[in-house]
């Protein structure tokens, strides 16, 4: 196989949850890593990034300082999202960032996010299939994004795996009455979504992004590996998604680590991102939802090829 000519390009997503980083010529992935890292711990209740979180992403991200240079990659975006934009004291982390990288995260806004996820979920679907609706679900917050070859509506919703866990799960397995508050409190998100973004009531396909879909379309078809090739455009059925919620919401973290597909590190989040996941489903009718792996870290690339 031939080299490519086209220079490498690099993005990287700081996320509440997760530190992803994305290396690609804009159109073949060289490099696509994750890493849970949790930057997002304890910022709703203290509203500062705690020190130890800095830690654990910085030291991740010069992990991925070598990655780059091993490419030889120079031209990068770095973002930040929710975790940061919540936090008081997000300057400081970004500076740590950008010693450990050499370029500085740009914080994105709610609306910035969903535009680069809907960018990058729709760049391989057909737009026959469209409108679509793009549901990134993240750990601190949630973009419902709708259009077919461009976000028409966008909005952010402050409801993730890492926001509701945090604020609503204290017990293992989820109490009925704390799966309950998360339900009610998504629903009345869900309130907001139908009114900023009207067209997800007519939509014809919803689009599932991040590590909530992706673990449930593993956990489905009993991927004890990572496969990007059977979980991207997986179509998880509203019946599989119920079934996952309901046996899970009955286990302890050991019961759920069990099912092949959860990963770790994702085990005391995952019912805080099902309950977005099926009431999103329940509410707006949605009888699928296509499983994407591609989101804002193929947006970010394709800004940089094309910008």
């Amino acid at each position: 196989m031939g080299e490519t000519n086209q220079e490498l390009v690099a993005a990287i997503d700081c996320g509440t949850n997760s530190t992803r980083l994305l290396i690609s010529d804009g159109k073949h992935s060289v490099e696509r890593l994750m890493r849970i890292t949790r930057l997002g711990q304890g910022v709703e209740a203290t509203g500062c990034l705690a020190p130890e979180a800095i830690v654990r992403v910085v030291t991740v991200l010069e992990e991925y300082r070598q990655v780059l240079d091993d490419h030889g990659v120079k031209k990068i975006r770095m973002v930040a999202t929710s975790a940061a934009r919540d936090a008081s004291n997000a300057e400081e982390f970004f500076a740590a960032a950008e010693k450990a990288v050499g370029v500085r995260p740009e914080l994105l806004s709610g609306q910035q996010e969903g535009q680069l996820s809907f960018l990058g979920a729709t760049a391989d679907l057909n737009a026959e299939d469209g409108p679509f609706v793009i549901m990134d679900i993240g750990g601190g917050s949630t973009e419902f994004v709708v259009g077919t070859t461009e976000a028409e509506e966008v909005i952010s919703c402050d409801i993730g795996c890492v926001r509701l866990t945090e604020k609503w799960i204290e017990h293992d397995p989820v109490l009925p009455e704390e799966l309950l508050a998360c339900l009610t409190i998504v629903d009345g998100h869900l309130d907001d979504v139908k009114r900023e973004v009207p067209g997800i009531t007519t939509a014809a396909t919803l689009v599932g992004l991040a590590g909530t879909v992706s673990a449930a379309a593993a956990i489905e078809q009993g991927l004890a590996v990572y496969d990007q090739e059977r979980i991207h455009h997986f179509r998880l059925t509203k019946e599989a998604v119920e079934d996952i919620f309901r046996t899970l919401a009955t286990e302890n973290r050991e019961e759920r680590l069990a099912n092949p597909g959860l990963e770790e590190q994702r085990a005391d989040v995952i019912m805080g991102g099902l309950c977005v996941l099926v009431k999103v489903m329940r509410r707006f009718g949605f009888q699928e939802c296509l499983v994407s792996e591609k989101d804002i870290l193929d947006g970010l690339i394709f800004s940089l090829v094309n910008g």
